[in-house]
C-alpha cells in the first residue's frame, strides 16, 4: 500500500496585503507557480505572493477542509493565525 504525500495548508500574503488560503503536498512548487501568475486565479494578478503560515496535514482530505475552515475565518482570525505562527516559529522560518 502507498503512502500517502504529505499534505499543507498554507496561506500568502499578496502584494496589495490580501491573503490567499490553499493547500498543496508541494509548498516550494506551489509558491513559484503563485508568483509566476500560474496559480490561483486570485493570485495572478497579486503577486509577488509570500508564504506567511504553514502547516501540515497527514492526508489530502485534511488539508483541504482546513483550508475550507481557514477560508472561513475573519481577517483579524487569519492575522492571529499567522502571527501566533510567526511567535512559535520565527519570522524567518516560514
Amino acid at each position: 500500500m502507498r503512502k500517502e504525500q504529505t499534505c499543507y495548508t498554507y496561506i500568502v500574503e499578496c502584494s496589495d496585503g490580501t491573503y490567499y488560503t490553499g493547500w498543496t503536498n508541494d509548498i516550494k512548487k506551489r509558491i513559484l507557480i503563485h508568483n509566476a501568475k500560474k496559480g490561483a486565479k486570485y493570485t495572478r494578478s497579486r503577486t509577488p505572493v509570500r508564504l506567511v503560515y504553514l502547516e501540515e496535514a497527514e492526508t489530502k482530505q485534511q488539508a483541504m477542509s482546513r483550508e475550507a475552515r481557514i477560508k472561513q475565518m475573519s481577517r483579524q482570525e487569519k492575522e492571529q493565525l499567522v502571527k501566533n505562527r510567526k511567535d512559535f516559529y520565527g519570522n524567518n522560518q516560514i
